[in-house]
């Protein structure tokens, strides 16, 4: 569905992003990974994905919360595969603590990563996109886009910060043949998460898990987590031909935390 095009996605190396990496590319796009930590093995995932449909791999370690790597990483993408039909901003990083006590750095790099980098990508690819009128631009947001939780200030505001500029670029390319829009998950089994409920396990001397069920039980209602594969799918249809006429939705795949 779609062979020729190029796909960008930010921290793809693991987890969500990899996941969508994955997809995209079982569709045929050449996809340029992003982010820091093992590349090698990702892109042999990815390849594999790929299946012999021709799909080619690229990466570009750009530091999301500096613009100039970002524009450098564009010139990459540029120079090996062409335009970038389909940008996923999934770069993101989190840290909790209360508003009195959040570090500033900690925020600025939280917002620089997690919203600013959105933005400086958008505006490096709509150009092209436009020549073509044809793009997807798919934004990872969270539920917290949709609803706030303690402790998570920087991370809450980027969040919600996505889901408008989601908003804005959808309306200003209303029009065309781009459409942006957001992904909202809410827990997520990637291996951050992993960590989270062993590190519960061993606080609380529960088992693996008794400590999902209390980490899903604060919040989704569903009591289980949505998959990179399952985001990966979603992140499929939004560049298919069913979604031509779906801009600037903030979809949540939260198993019914916003519901609440």
């Amino acid at each position: 569905m779609l062979k020729g095009k190029t796909a960008l996605v930010t921290g793809s190396t693991s987890g969500i992003g990899l996941g969508i990496a994955k997809a995209l590319a079982a569709q045929g796009a050449h996809v340029v990974l992003n982010g820091f930590g093992d590349v090698e093995a990702p892109r042999a995932e990815v390849l594999a994905a790929a299946a012999g449909n021709g799909a080619r791999v690229g990466y570009h370690g750009a530091d999301m919360s500096r613009p100039s790597e970002i524009e450098a990483m564009f010139d990459y993408c540029r120079a090996e595969f062409g335009p970038v039909d389909i940008l996923v901003n999934n770069a993101g990083i989190q840290h909790v603590a209360n508003i009195e006590d959040f570090p500033v750095e900690r925020w600025d790099s939280i917002i620089a990563i997690n919203l600013s980098s959105a933005f400086h990508t958008t505006r490096l690819a709509l150009p092209a996109m436009k020549a073509a009128n044809w793009g997807r631009i798919i934004n990872l947001a969270s539920v917290h886009g949709l609803v706030a939780s303690a402790q998570k200030a920087a991370y809450v505001a980027a969040k919600h910060g996505i889901v408008g500029l989601t908003k804005v670029t959808a309306l200003e390319n209303a029009t065309s043949g781009i459409t942006c829009n957001a992904i909202c998950p809410g827990w997520v089994l990637t291996p951050l998460v992993q960590k989270q409920v062993d590190a519960k396990a061993a606080t609380l001397g529960i088992s693996n898990e008794e400590a999902t069920r209390l980490l899903l039980g604060e919040k989704e209602p569903s009591m289980q987590f949505t998959t990179p594969e399952e985001l990966g799918a979603l992140a499929v249809f939004f560049c298919s031909a069913a979604a031509n006429n779906v801009r600037g939705v903030a979809w949540n795949m939260d198993g019914g935390w916003a519901a609440q």
